[in-house]
């Protein structure tokens, strides 16, 4: 062990957003009881990709004996998640889905709107199964997802995209996101919109 650079996390501003998690290129921060951890000093090369994804300033540099970066650990765990990544759809959140997976070869996207799998008790047995999930609010999200999503359009062998929506006006911008990314990412690719009533019912 020798005194050198290393990330240190402040849980009490952490917020566990995750956005650090997933900004570390050696998957060297977890996300554990709603806050960021350091999984191991031997994870963090100390370069620092987490510091400007934190939106809370939870992460700053410090210098303390820690033990020594170990590329050959990094890429152990690397090659594990990558095997664990490709039998889950995770994360489900749009905004932070990768743009490129394994999950996302040949497959039926179901994209969602937060609120459908509340209003509609039956929607994992009826839209999930063997299908890959993202989720979004266009509303709250404030953001346009036909970027991301013509990016995994463009960068995966997808079937079709489902779309599931309330029947609540906010809810259109998800459809016309994923009409948008299907041209923008110039392949054609099967669209089905689903609207949910308030009351839970199909419509």
């Amino acid at each position: 062990m020798a005194v050198r650079k290393i990330i240190s996390i402040d849980e009490s501003l952490c917020n566990g957003c995750g956005l650090c998690a997933n900004a570390c290129h050696e998957a060297a921060i977890v996300i554990e009881n709603g806050k960021a951890r350091l999984l191991g000093d031997n994870y963090c090369d100390g370069l620092g990709n987490c510091l400007p994804a934190c939106p809370a300033g939870a992460i700053t540099f410090i210098e303390r004996e820690a033990e020594a970066f170990d590329e050959n650990s990094v890429k152990e765990r690397l090659n594990q998640l990558k095997k664990d990544f490709s039998l889950l759809n995770w994360p489900v959140q749009i905004k932070l889905a990768p743009i490129r997976a394994d999950y996302f070869n040949n497959a039926n996207i179901v994209l969602a709107a937060d609120c459908t799998a509340f209003a509609y008790a039956a929607f994992h047995k009826d839209f999930a199964e063997n299908n890959v999930i993202l989720i979004g609010c266009p509303k709250l999200d404030g953001v346009d997802y036909s970027e991301k999503l013509a990016g995994i359009i463009a960068g995966n062998s997808i079937k079709s995209i489902t779309v599931i929506k309330m029947e609540v006006p906010c809810c259109s911008g998800l459809a016309f996101a994923a009409q948008k990314a299907i041209t923008v990412s110039g392949k054609t690719v099967p669209l089905k919109i689903t609207t949910v009533s308030v009351k839970g019912k199909v419509v």
